[in-house]
């Protein structure tokens, strides 16, 4: 690890002429790995020198990850879009009469798991609006169904608002039982949805009703006390200022020098299409890419940063490799709720796609679990072989 630690020095030192002058004092601290400052993050966010970024990043990211790069191999369940909130930037949400509302029976549910059990998914990812009806021993059951598949399926699911909606209206328990309850059940981890941004302004405006900083921090630091382990995320490129960015940042990194139960960080860039946020223009290539790294270079104590290809595209996903990413996220058989919200991307990517796409970036391509730990497939010398099977995209 020295040896590794001085080569990464001795790089970054070649390079360091390329660093503008008043990022240099910041480039010393990533290259002593002292933690930058919220008004450092802030410097960066407002720098154009989106190489210099992108170099600093990359250290982070060959420190924490070495030359690898990862995908898991999953199916997205979105078992219902039927909500009681109606947050002004989401264009997936629906009251139980709208024409686009859908609601999943458990039976449908388990027959595309099952269905995707044979292509070697190793994890589903689910999660739906508030549903108003639907009541406890639906979730248990969907849970206990899923289980019975295959013992050794993650099932990922429910954001932090979805807890407390099911804590507090339908299991009427604490977070903390009602979590256990749902562990017993088949539960693995839970997801980080919901995060928004944490400014308690920007939510009244984008997310009115919903969960605020300070609950979806509990229902994460309650599932981390309990020796469970989640993603955060942040939805960036609205109404949202640079430093209420930094103060969204700023907030995991506390949360997670807490209770380290965060695996990985996952921004979003906001959809504009189809809400009435519409006149919000959409994050360009050069701004998420700038997020990336910026976000790569704060979140020091979070090991690994996904880029979600289904937002940004598998294109841009591979260049963001060179800008502090180690995980293009799945092969996501389903999504729904970035495409209604405007997103053009494939729903669906296969394997060898996501490989190439890591491989042309320089790195070494590596399926992962849900906790981002890499599973070594037959070709690259494990002793269980993965089916050779390719996902046409939809």
């Amino acid at each position: 690890m020295h040896h590794l630690t001085t080569v990464y020095a001795y790089q970054f030192a070649m390079n360091h002429r390329l660093i503008p002058v008043a990022l240099r004092p910041i480039a010393e601290k990533i290259q002593a790995q002292v933690r930058i400052s919220d008004a450092d993050a802030l410097l960066l966010y407002q720098s154009n020198d989106l190489n210099a970024l992108g170099m600093m990043a990359n250290l982070v990211r060959e420190r924490k990850n070495g030359n690898y790069a990862s995908y898991i191999h999953n199916r997205y369940i979105n078992y219902s879009n039927v909500c009681i909130l109606s947050c002004q930037f989401c264009a997936f949400a629906a009251r139980k009469r709208d024409p686009h509302a859908f609601e999943y029976a458990i039976g449908e549910i388990v027959r595309v798991v099952r269905e995707a059990l044979p292509l070697g998914i190793t994890e589903v990812h689910m999660v739906g609006g508030l549903h108003p009806t639907l009541k406890k021993e639906w979730y248990l059951e969907l849970l206990r169904e899923l289980r019975s598949l295959a013992p050794a399926l993650h099932i990922k699911a429910f954001t932090a608002i979805e807890v407390r909606h099911l804590a507090q209206r339908i299991f009427r328990l604490p977070i903390g039982e009602m979590l256990e309850l749902l562990r017993e059940h088949g539960l693995g981890s839970i997801t980080g949805g919901g995060a928004e941004i944490f400014d308690p302004v920007v939510r009244d405006t984008i997310c009115r009703g919903k969960e605020t900083a300070d609950e979806w921090l509990e229902v994460h630091r309650i599932w981390h006390n309990m020796g469970g382990r989640s993603t955060c995320t942040m939805l960036y490129g609205h109404i949202e200022t640079l430093a209420q960015r930094v103060d969204h940042l700023s907030q995991l990194r506390r949360l997670q020098d807490e209770t380290r139960g965060f695996t990985g960080f996952v921004p979003f860039a906001f959809e504009p299409q189809t809400t009435i946020l519409a006149h919000i223009k959409p994050a360009s290539a050069i701004e998420q890419l700038r997020n990336l790294a910026v976000s790569r270079i704060y979140l020091d104590n979070i090991d690994h940063l996904t880029a979600y290809w289904v937002s940004i595209g598998l294109p841009l996903a591979q260049l963001s490799l060179s800008y502090g990413v180690d995980d293009l996220h799945g092969t996501i058989l389903e999504e729904k709720i970035f495409h209604m919200a405007g997103a053009t991307t494939p729903q669906q990517q296969t394997v060898a796609a996501l490989e190439h796409a890591i491989r042309e970036a320089g790195r070494i391509p590596m399926q992962r679990d849900s906790h981002y730990r890499h599973v070594i497939s037959s070709k690259n010398g494990s002793g269980v072989r993965l089916p050779e099977v390719e996902l046409a995209c939809i």
